[in-house]
């Protein structure tokens, strides 16, 4: 904006200085001043559907650039709707800042009309969180909250602005609204040199160590350090489910994610391991007791941040330090090759597994889909997955080639996220999106196909259905050999579809299956393909 008269104006300003170039959020009352300072700046407005939508759309535009993401909704209902788009980026580490409108200050003292106390709603679920009391702190309040929300780890911080501060004129009409400081990533610190010792003697005298790759590898864009780092030492990677791709699941060091491969290879080889090389790992991600029930782990953390306090996870050395630089010091330690990548066999059968195609007479199943997807996408073509069972074959069983390439939602793990994710990351990439869903979260956010449409998007959606809740059901039957309260029922997901003008498929044979991925992926339109599941197991 070429100058400013309100505090609204100088928000928006101080946006545009941030590097904004998308709002995504719902119109309302208290946020008009706000929205008309961005129709007069160079920031555009996309009005969703529902404010859930907007924010997992900010959510993933955050995750796939590493630059916050923006969502934006009124007072009272429209804020609380942002909450789990908001607490699923807090979650995920994914930068984003929520912006929400207030009634003016007159009458936050008493009870009025849609007003809540929305900064104390969001204080558990954000990294950071204020309400904008005056004009003049403007400036230092988004600097801050874009500061947190990028940094490493990333996540949520929160801005409220009442619609009588939004209105109120910036003393001396045009003031400069360039942030306190540059918007320039701080560097990283390098580890120190104990430390650095410390962790090379823990692993080379380590008979199996085994590389654990979190969500902060991906995040961090340590990829290549990490490849280096395990091609150097002859180390096995396996990967959480955040962590797909921070190495190619063609490497052979990979060892996909946990879970992956025949009879839980992956796990099994985590298990088998006596140090453990935990490189950006969230413990919110998996539970290390699985792997380390005895205690008898070594571990050592990598990370920019110390790690959480936990029984089943107590590193022998911590390196808080930069990823990348943490690796290559370390790796300088140890000799080349030292471990001879102990679990090389493995890498073939989990690989092999998770390519095969499927032959006419198997089922329809997610896993056995998953080939024929991924054969239809480049590998730097992005996958964004909903919330359900087909997110853990997803997450187990979709080879991933580059980092970033694979999002899946698992700190929060919201259901909803498939669509207005996919939608951001397709406004936000060079690439093919797809959005790979089930019937229970695609009818939670369907709406933002409207959207999609008149953005003029041109993703996938893919849509397993099987009339149900299926991971839910499927632990119930685990639990008690029944399920109860699951079961849904469907409209025709075609005619819905085309109802938005969108091309719609629904495959019965696996041929027709290949078909619709060939057809579908690659194109720059929009396409929803119904794929109905022959066995509630995905």
């Amino acid at each position: 904006m070429a100058s400013v008269t309100s505090a609204s104006d100088l928000l928006v300003a101080c946006l545009e200085a941030e590097g904004v170039e998308t709002v995504y959020g719902v119109p309302g009352e208290e946020v008009e001043d706000l929205l008309f300072s961005l129709r007069a700046s160079s920031i555009e407005f996309v009005p969703t559907r529902h404010e859930q939508g907007g924010a997992f759309m900010a959510n993933v535009h955050g995750r796939v650039t590493g630059e916050a993401g923006v969502c934006l909704a009124t007072l009272g209902p429209g804020a609380t709707n942002l909450i789990t788009g908001v607490a699923d980026a807090e979650l995920d580490k994914s930068p984003l800042v929520a912006i929400t409108g207030q009634g003016g200050r007159e009458r936050l003292h008493k009870e009025s009309h849609q007003a809540l106390d929305v900064v104390d709603v969001f204080e558990p679920v954000v990294t950071w969180n204020a309400q904008i009391a005056a004009p003049e702190t403007v400036p230092e309040s988004v600097r801050k909250a874009f500061k947190l929300a990028e940094y490493e780890k990333p996540g949520a911080t929160h801005l409220e602005l009442p619609e009588d501060v939004a209105a109120e004129a910036v003393e001396g009409g045009s003031v400069d609204a360039t942030p306190i400081f540059e918007s320039e990533q701080v560097r990283r610190p390098d580890p120190d040199d104990a430390s650095v010792e410390r962790a090379a003697s823990v692993i080379d005298a380590a008979d199996r160590p085994i590389v654990l790759a979190g969500n902060g590898a991906v995040r961090t864009r340590a990829a290549d350090h990490l490849r280096n780092f395990v091609d150097h030492l002859d180390l096995p990677v396996v990967a959480t489910y955040m962590g797909k791709g921070a190495i190619s699941d063609r490497d052979p060091a990979s060892l996909m994610t946990l879970d992956s491969g025949p009879e839980g290879e992956a796990e099994r080889a985590i298990e088998r391991a006596d140090c453990v090389i935990a490189v950006g790992y969230d413990i919110a991600e998996h539970d290390p007791q699985v792997w380390n029930p005895d205690l008898d782990t070594a571990i050592v953390h990598v990370d920019h941040e110390p790690a959480e306090v936990y029984r089943h996870y107590t590193p022998d050395v911590e390196l808080v330090a930069d990823v990348g630089a943490a690796l290559e010091a370390v790796g300088e330690r140890i000799p080349a090759e030292a471990h001879s990548l102990w679990c090389a066999d493995r890498h073939d059968r989990i690989l092999a597994q998770a390519t095969s195609p499927p032959v006419a007479d198997d089922p329809i199943t997610v896993r056995n889909a998953l080939p024929l997807l991924r054969e239809a996408m480049a590998d730097d073509d992005v996958l964004v997955s909903d919330v359900g069972s087909h997110k853990m074959a997803i997450a187990q069983a979709f080879p991933t080639y580059e980092p970033n390439t694979c999002i899946v939602s698992n700190g929060l793990a919201s259901m909803g996220i498939a669509v207005p994710g996919a939608l951001a990351a397709d406004r936000a990439l060079d690439a093919n999106v797809v959005a790979a869903t089930g019937d229970g979260g695609f009818l939670m956010n369907a709406a933002e196909l409207e959207t999609a449409t008149r953005l003029d998007c041109g993703f996938t959606v893919v849509v397993f259905t099987d009339d149900d809740y299926g991971l839910i059901s499927e632990k119930q039957v685990d639990h008690r050999g029944t399920s109860t309260g699951t079961g849904l029922g469907n409209p025709d997901f075609v005619a819905f579809s085309e109802s938005f003008g969108i091309e719609a498929y629904r495959p019965g044979t696996w041929d027709e299956v290949e078909s619709a991925f060939a057809e579908a992926v690659p194109s720059d339109e929009l396409a929803l393909i119904e794929i109905p599941l022959e066995s509630s197991q995905a």
